[in-house]
């Protein structure tokens, strides 16, 4: 079954580090658009990272610039979101999309990867 499975959350103190892992079962990542999106309790879900090589596009959250990177192991069936000082209101639930395009995953299809939760305390 082909599908995303994100990974990695915990509990972090602010200014600590954390590492998100998003793994592609039967596929590989590297002609697709990868994002990462979280939603903190009560609030909307936000984009805060997109990757489109295909379509030479990157987009950063301005709130994460700096902080969060994204990368990909060799074989491209893993990509991973490297969170850096990190703070109180970081804290939601993490999801990582992959689809054709950007315009996709903005239109919710693509795969989806279900969420991995990041709590960050003050």
């Amino acid at each position: 079954e082909v599908q995303l499975q994100a990974s990695g959350g915990g509990l972090v103190q602010a200014g600590g580090s954390l590492r998100l892992s998003c793994a592609a079962s039967e596929f590989t990542l590297d002609d697709y658009a990868i994002a990462w999106f979280r939603q903190a309790p009560g609030k909307e879900r936000e984009g805060i990272l997109c990757i489109s090589s295909t379509e030479g596009t990157t987009y950063y959250l301005d709130s994460v610039k700096g902080r969060f990177i994204m990368s990909a192991d060799n074989a491209k069936t893993t990509v991973y979101l490297q969170m850096n000082s990190l703070k109180p209101e970081d804290t939601a639930v993490y999801y990582c999309a992959a689809a054709n395009n950007i315009a996709a995953i903005q239109g919710g299809s693509g795969y989806w990867g279900e969420g991995t939760l990041v709590t960050v305390s003050s």
